[in-house]
Order: C-alpha cells, then sequence, then structure tokens
C-alpha cells in the first residue's frame, strides 16, 4: 500500500444512484478505502451493479465494498429483491441448515453485485426480543451457546462464498436500553457478567470473522466517564486486540449516530477514534465531509495511520473480484431467497409487506 494513501482509512456512504460529477471527483481526490451502500443507492440490479463498477472504477486501490445484508428489516437488498427471513426467525425455527443455506445465499447475492464484505453477523445476545436497542429480530440467540452455533453457522457458509464478514457490534449493544442511533446507551454491566455473556461470544468467534465493528456504547466497568466504545482504547486495543488477540480489521460504527454526534466534534472524533485502535472510521451520511476527515487524518501520529493502513492492506489481499452479473443470476437468487423465507416464516408471514410505519432508524437510509 502507498505511504501516502491515508483515504484507505475512511469508509463513506454515497450519495445517490448513480455517480454524479462532483461526487466522482471528491472520491478520486480522497481514495477512500471503502464503500457503504444504503437503501438509497438502490434502484435495480443493473444499476445497483454498474454503480458498484464506477466506484471500483475510481479506486487506485481495489475497495472494500460493504452492505448490511443481515436478513429481515436490515436487509438493503430487499429494495429490489425479496426480503431473507432475519436471525430471530431463523433461530425460532431451530434447522442449522437453513441458517447455513441464508448464509451461502447471501454470499452468492452479493458477489453477484460486487459486494466483498457483509457488514454482519450481529453477535450480540437478545436478553430481551423487545428492548428498545435497536437490534429487535437481528440476534441470533438468547445465550452464548445459541448465537456461536448460529451465527457461526451463517458466518461460515457466507464466507465460503468469498464475502468478508464483520461481527457486530463489539463489545455488545445487548443490554442496552436505548439506541446509539439517537444517544449513548449506558451499559451498566460489570466485566465478570460481560466475560460470561457478551464478550463470551466474541471470544469464540473471534477468529472466524474477518473484521469487527466497534459500537458506540458506554461501558462504565471499562471506563470511569461516559464514553463510547468506539473512541475507547481500553476497549479497541487493550481488549479485543491485545487480550481477545483479534488481527483482522477493526472499524467503527458509523460516526453519523446521534451517540457520538452529540459529545464530539468532528476531529476529536477522527482523533480519538484512531488513537483507541480502529483502523477504518465510518462515515455513512455526511459524505462531504470525507475531505475534511482526509485533512484530520493527515496531522495524526504516523505510526498510527501506519498501523491502520497495515491492517486495511492486509484484509484487502483476501478480497474476491466479483461473479459475472446478469439479470438472470439475480433472479435465480431471488427465488432461493423467497424459497428460504417461506421455508422459515410460512406462506402467509412470508407474503407480509412491511409498511414505513414499522421501519426504524436502523434500516431507513
Amino acid at each position: 500500500m502507498k505511504a501516502d494513501s491515508i483515504g484507505q482509512l475512511i469508509m463513506t456512504g454515497v450519495p445517490g444512484k448513480e455517480l454524479d460529477a462532483e461526487t466522482a471527483r471528491l472520491f478520486r481526490r480522497v481514495q477512500p478505502g471503502a464503500y457503504i451502500l444504503f437503501g438509497r443507492n438502490l434502484e435495480s440490479a443493473t444499476q445497483l451493479r454498474k454503480l458498484i463498477d464506477d466506484l471500483r472504477e475510481l479506486s487506485d486501490i481495489e475497495p472494500i465494498i460493504t452492505i448490511d445484508q443481515e436478513g429481515g428489516r436490515v436487509s438493503r437488498l430487499r429494495r429490489i429483491g425479496k426480503e431473507p427471513p432475519n436471525a430471530q426467525q431463523l433461530r425460532e425455527k431451530n434447522d442449522i441448515d437453513l441458517i447455513r443455506r441464508h448464509g451461502d445465499i447471501t454470499g452468492r447475492l452479493l458477489r453477484l453485485f460486487g459486494f466483498n464484505l457483509d457488514l454482519c453477523p450481529v453477535l450480540d445476545i437478545s436478553f430481551n426480543d423487545d428492548a428498545e436497542n435497536s437490534l429487535h429480530g437481528r440476534c441470533y440467540g438468547k445465550d452464548v451457546e445459541q448465537v456461536v452455533r448460529n451465527a457461526g453457522a451463517f458466518n461460515e457458509a457466507m464466507r465460503g462464498q468469498g464475502i468478508g464478514s464483520c461481527g457486530k457490534h463489539f463489545p455488545g449493544y445487548s443490554a442496552a436500553t436505548s439506541d446509539a442511533h439517537f444517544q449513548l446507551p449506558r451499559i451498566g454491566r460489570t466485566r465478570e457478567e460481560l466475560d460470561l455473556n457478551e464478550l463470551a461470544v466474541f471470544r469464540r468467534l473471534v477468529r472466524d470473522v474477518d473484521s469487527m465493528m466497534i459500537c458506540h456504547a458506554w461501558y462504565p466497568c471499562f471506563e470511569r466517564e461516559p464514553t463510547p466504545a468506539s473512541v475507547s482504547h481500553r476497549i479497541v486495543t487493550e481488549l479485543l486486540r491485545n487480550e481477545f488477540g483479534f488481527d483482522g480489521l477493526i472499524m467503527t460504527d458509523d460516526l453519523d449516530m446521534g451517540a457520538i454526534l452529540t459529545a464530539y466534534r468532528l476531529d476529536d472524533t477522527i482523533r480519538l477514534c484512531l488513537e483507541a485502535g480502529n483502523d477504518i472510521m465510518m462515515l455513512c451520511h455526511r459524505v462531504p465531509e470525507i475531505e475534511t476527515v482526509h485533512r484530520i487524518l493527515a496531522t495524526l501520529p504516523s505510526d498510527q495511520i501506519e498501523r491502520a493502513q497495515q491492517h486495511v492492506g492486509d484484509f484487502k489481499k483476501n478480497l474476491s473480484p466479483p461473479q459475472k452479473f446478469s439479470e438472470s443470476a439475480f433472479q435465480e437468487i431471488n427465488r432461493e431467497i423467497a424459497d428460504l423465507r417461506t421455508a422459515v416464516v410460512g406462506e402467509e408471514e412470508a407474503g407480509r409487506v412491511v409498511t414505513e410505519r414499522q421501519i426504524s432508524p436502523v434500516e431507513r437510509f
């Protein structure tokens, strides 16, 4: 990786369904290392593949191109295709073969469009399926063993199709009673409680995921003052990197979430995130600010920059190229998704339409 490739430490959203001239110039200048796509970027299968091809064409170094394709409401690609079952539905069906099938289909779907990383599996435990903490329907288990078994099966099958995985949300939103999209959740668990539950999952799967996403929640057992995990050196470096021995890519959760925006200026956010040990800083919605982020990164200690660049470079050595795209191939996978959903939730539920009223911030963009 080139010594001046500071943009490799940035993951950015994309404004629309095609690249306008101004955005293309911005991306050429900054050379982001990663792009994340949302529902706002999707119109059709052919359009999506062209957008991803255009992003790759702008990049001097092969980019990470990612999306949240979990299942259920957090399935960005349901805007142009069928909605897969969510983790809770799969968990309640209690058929490990269906979970593996979901991972396999997800991997093939993403490769077809040109993605090389999926921001899943969710490794949080569901202590309360109805909690207002953004995790509704997204958890593979209600205890450690159930999450490890189910998320592990999905993860293995998806990676088997050449798509990188991301364990989230370290060290766990499981006990949160508020949503980090709006404010900083306080998770008052003791270290012993975390070790027996949330952290036990991550410890078991730390060798099996390609990247980790750090959440925006405050854990008083690690930080005495209100501090998001994403800017905590104690959590990112001392716990995940050193104690757990994770040697993959570490990224922040979206830095445009309320838990960060309400407490930090952008320059402080980037400095603290890099200092904590993150390799990639994620800005999903304030796309023009990536030029400012690039300038901020250029002022930060070279050893921290080089550490992050090394991890990004190591991750990119294993990127899989896109599959050849065809509309017919997409439609075949789309039929497989519909069949899977019916097998998991039944015909009546499979035909249910999600109304705008039911859409939460985690899936809105």
